[in-house]
């Protein structure tokens, strides 16, 4: 399941800049994370300073 960016996400880049797939992309108003790209490695929850990611 892929991991998923909550309305607290404050567009700082920490998770678009880690992802090793380049699924994560810049949204309005929040980033967003593609489904069908994203390998469900984690990365990118590890990165975020404010929590906003999780596994879907």
């Amino acid at each position: 399941m892929a991991y998923v960016i909550s309305d607290e996400c404050t567009m700082c880049g920490c998770c678009k800049d880690s992802c090793p797939v380049e699924a994560i992309a810049e949204g309005d108003p929040k980033y967003v994370i593609d489904a069908d790209a994203c390998t469900d490695c984690g990365t990118c929850e590890g990165e975020c300073p404010v929590s906003a990611i999780s596994a879907g």
